[in-house]
């Protein structure tokens, strides 16, 4: 059960402001979304209308929290044919965005949060790989993380002291 206390009326114009987000008060709940959508075919957990629905609502918490937000595979079948162009991959691209700034950030992004911190890139390259691009007269690929670790400090991804060492 939610309780109108519970709910933030000002969430639709934080997804507004971010990037991607500034169409969302012209949805009108046609589910046009929804029944294009190759992924609610797959599961119910993921349906954009309901999603842009509870955001509107102020359901800030509930939206955030909610592991449905990272299904969203960007095929943009919702996009072209959405009447109000809501753009919803942006819009949900919007909303990953500010989920990750809350700290709700899926179990699998924080891995590789933590392979671009430890190697500066989501593959290590090891010294066979740098072996074979020599082979192919390719330059080696040196271990550098200094500038990514900064990036991601700058964005509050990466904690030196929770993640140890890299």
């Amino acid at each position: 059960m939610i309780y109108s206390r519970e709910l933030d009326p000002h969430f639709k114009f934080l997804i507004a402001k971010e990037p991607g987000g500034e169409n969302i008060t012209k949805c009108f709940s046609c589910g046009t979304c929804t029944a294009g959508c190759p992924v609610r075919e797959i599961t119910d957990r993921y349906n954009p209308r309901k999603i842009i629905r509870m955001a509107l609502l102020g359901m800030k918490k509930e939206v955030l929290a909610n592991q449905f937000i990272w299904l969203c595979s960007s095929c943009y079948t919702c996009y072209e044919r959405c009447p109000q162009d809501v753009r919803i991959p942006e819009l949900m691209n919007a909303i990953k965005n500010i989920a990750v700034r809350d700290g709700k950030t899926p179990a699998a992004m924080k891995t590789l949060i933590d392979l671009l911190s430890a190697h500066g890139r989501l593959l290590e390259i090891t010294e066979f790989e740098n072996d074979k691009r020599k082979e192919f007269g390719l330059p080696l690929i040196q271990g550098r993380t200094e500038d990514v670790k900064k990036i991601l400090k700058e964005l509050g991804l990466h904690n030196e002291e929770e993640r140890g060492p890299s």
